[in-house]
């Protein structure tokens, strides 16, 4: 990649880090060894509620590109303010990212399930899509937990905390 060209993908990373969003972490079982794989994720978003489908996507750079094919349980974690740990940890190259973390596997999708998280989807992989260098996964969710934790929020390459409700008086 030229220069020009890497200074245009930063500016556009730039100019979309500005679109706040939430920070989820997403878990399954590597096959066939069922070595618990994870990564952090914020490219998530709600698709349809009838079938309930929540979307996401995965470098296909990714080392666990492969692990989320059709039909694959996982969970997608949307994080809570006390998890950046979590996130970082999840965010970097690691060989074992579980190691000394406490988790369950789920018994609906075998996936790990990780605890103080502001809500849990537990779903399959539906649908599979080629995006530029991603792949776009639209998940089907089987079931859902919600807590009243305030959740991380993801801003210009940070982590910020939301603050007073926004006005709608014009």
């Amino acid at each position: 990649m030229s220069g020009a060209d890497a200074a245009a993908q930063r500016a556009l990373r730039d100019v979309l880090g500005t679109f706040a969003t939430g920070v989820t972490v997403i878990t399954t079982l590597a096959r066939p060894e069922r070595r618990p794989i994870g990564l952090t994720v914020n490219s998530f978003s709600s698709v349809s509620l009838d079938p309930p489908l929540a979307l996401w996507s995965i470098s296909e750079r990714s080392p666990s590109v492969e692990h989320f094919g059709v039909g694959r349980g996982h969970v997608i974690h949307i994080l809570s303010q006390q998890q950046a740990a979590v996130a970082l940890r999840f965010a970097r190259p690691a060989k074992d990212k579980f190691a000394g973390l406490e988790y369950r596997l789920d018994e609906t999708t075998g996936a790990p399930a990780l605890d103080g998280c502001v809500a849990r989807l537990f779903c399959e992989t539906d649908t599979i899509a080629r995006g530029g260098d991603h792949r776009v996964i639209i998940s089907r969710v089987l079931r859902h937990e919600v807590t009243a934790l305030a959740p991380l929020v993801f801003y210009r390459g940070d982590f910020v905390r939301l603050g007073a409700r926004a006005t709608t008086d014009g």
